[in-house]
C-alpha cells in the first residue's frame, strides 16, 4: 500500500463517496464499500472480544485473524489486488480442525449465549455471515478472487467452533457448556 493516513478528517467524504486505494471515488452505498465495512466491523467486534480471558492458543489465532482481516479490508479496497493468500484459508481450516477436535458432539443446535466471551464469538460469526453476504454480492458485480469468500465462511464456522471452546474455559476450574435449545424433540426425550 502506498501511502499511509496522515490527516483523518479530510472532509472528501461530505459528498456521499470515499476514496479507494486506487484512487478512485465510489459512492459510500456502493457494495464495495458496504463489504469493506462489514469486514471492518468484524475485525472490531474481533478487538472487542479479545478483552475477554480466553486461553492464550485461541487469542493468538484471534490476533492472526484480525491481521488477516486488515488484509481482507486492503484488498477489497484497491479492485483487482490480492492481499489475502489462499493460505490464510487453509490456517482456519487447519484450527478448525484442532479446535473442534476437543469438542463433545453436538446433540442439539445451540443459541448464541453462555458466557460473555462465547456470546462476543457468536456476535463475530453473525458479522462474518453478513460480511461474507456482502462479499458474494459484490462479486454478482465485479470479479473477485475465491479467497475473500472463502476465507469468511470458514472464519464464521471457525468462531462458532470456538464460541463453544470459550464457553468451557473457566478460569476457576471448573467447566463450562453449551447453552442448549429446548426444541420439541429434546423435550419428547427428556419426558421418555
Amino acid at each position: 500500500m502506498g501511502q499511509r493516513l496522515t490527516q483523518i478528517a479530510t472532509r472528501t467524504g461530505d459528498n456521499g463517496t470515499t476514496g479507494l486505494g486506487d484512487n478512485t471515488r465510489v459512492s459510500k452505498n456502493s457494495l464495495r464499500v458496504h463489504a469493506m465495512g462489514d469486514v471492518d466491523e468484524l475485525n472490531s467486534n474481533i478487538g472487542v472480544l479479545l478483552c475477554e480471558d480466553m486461553p492464550e492458543r485461541v487469542r493468538t489465532l484471534l490476533v492472526e485473524i484480525q491481521h488477516q482481516l486488515f488484509n481482507l479490508g486492503g484488498e477489497l479496497s484497491i479492485p483487482g489486488f490480492e492481499l489475502l493468500k489462499p493460505e490464510a484459508v487453509i490456517a482456519l481450516d487447519t484450527a478448525l480442525a484442532e479446535h473442534n477436535e476437543t469438542l463433545p458432539r453436538l446433540q442439539e443446535f445451540i443459541l448464541p449465549a453462555g458466557s460473555r466471551a462465547a456470546s462476543l464469538a457468536h456476535v463475530c460469526r453473525t458479522v462474518a455471515r453478513r460480511a461474507e453476504r456482502m462479499v458474494v454480492a459484490l462479486e454478482g458485480q465485479e470479479a473477485l478472487k475465491d479467497t475473500p469468500r472463502q476465507y469468511l465462511n470458514r472464519l464464521s464456522d471457525l468462531m462458532f467452533v470456538l464460541a463453544r471452546v470459550l464457553n468451557r474455559h473457566r478460569t476457576d476450574g471448573t467447566v463450562g457448556d453449551d447453552v442448549y435449545w429446548k426444541s420439541a424433540k429434546m423435550a419428547q426425550e427428556a419426558a421418555e
